[in-house]
């Protein structure tokens, strides 16, 4: 059973899709200070970094009527990370674009919820803002996070791949693989 979407909230089976609230800042700083959580990212967040993020996010809403919404578990109110849709802040052969992108906790890994929340927010996409594609972006070696991207239909093309440019050209992480999903 799921409520109507709203830039707000939106409900799944599992899990509620909606916007941050103060309590969500200090568990949001642990998740990002994680070394596993962000082994594919430019490097764990401190407390105020995660803040910032928070705080970016929300601003997104105000922008684009969309954004990463806080991804609590229904069963429980547990807060698993984010999941959502955002505009890449930088140029590149695929921008400008809406990304598809989740963080979760360590502990929500494994448990089909990434899936789950990108597959609404992909819905909200594409029924309620009307995009006609969405893309997601990782590292090669994200075994994770691109079989989440396959799962969601998402499909890839090496031809697409990048290197990002805000990362440093030593950076292991720099190159990166692009997913795309149309409507």
């Amino acid at each position: 059973m799921s409520t109507p979407w709203t830039p707000d909230e939106i409900q799944t089976e599992r899990l509620l899709l909606r916007r941050w609230r103060a309590a969500d800042r200090a568990p949001f700083a642990h998740l990002n200070a994680d070394p596993a959580v962000t082994e594919f990212l430019a490097g764990a967040l401190t407390r105020e970094q995660s803040d910032a993020m928070i705080d970016r996010i929300e601003a997104g809403f105000a922008e684009h009527g969309f954004g990463l919404w806080a991804v609590e578990r229904r069963s429980d109110g547990l807060l698993l990370g984010f999941t959502g849709l955002s505009v890449p802040a930088f140029d590149a052969h695929f921008t400008p674009a809406v990304e598809v992108g989740w963080r979760l906790a360590r502990a929500a890994w494994g448990h089909g919820y990434a899936t789950e929340a990108a597959r609404a927010a992909l819905g909200f996409g594409f029924t309620k803002v009307g995009l006609e594609e969405v893309v997601s972006f990782t590292v090669p070696q994200n075994v994770r996070s691109r079989a989440v991207m396959e799962r969601l239909g998402m499909t890839h093309d090496p031809a697409d791949d990048f290197d990002h440019p805000r990362l440093e050209a030593a950076s292991p992480l720099r190159r990166h693989v692009l997913y795309r999903l149309q409507v």
